[in-house]
């Protein structure tokens, strides 16, 4: 299974980006989405943009990402106080 990450452009300088991923910046490759601009947002995978996608659509991947954090969270206090 491959998981691919919402991110938002930061900065762009030929085939690299940099990126906001949840509060961390990092650089990617985008030289199979050279299409990205300042703003916008694209799913990163292995450290390449892969699609880039809509605002509402990163930020309803990233309430998912959250949502099954706090459940893992939540199974892992369970397992704890067995």
């Amino acid at each position: 299974m491959c998981l691919a990450v919402p991110a938002k452009v930061i900065e762009v300088n030929g085939h690299l980006a940099t990126v906001d991923i949840i509060g961390n910046t990092r650089s990617i490759g985008i030289s199979l989405t050279p299409e990205v601009q300042p703003g916008d947002y694209v799913l990163v995978h292995a450290g390449f943009s892969i699609q880039v996608i809509d605002e509402e659509e990163a930020h309803a991947t990233l309430a998912l990402l959250e949502e099954m954090a706090d459940l893992e969270d939540g199974l892992t206090r369970g397992e704890s106080n067995a």
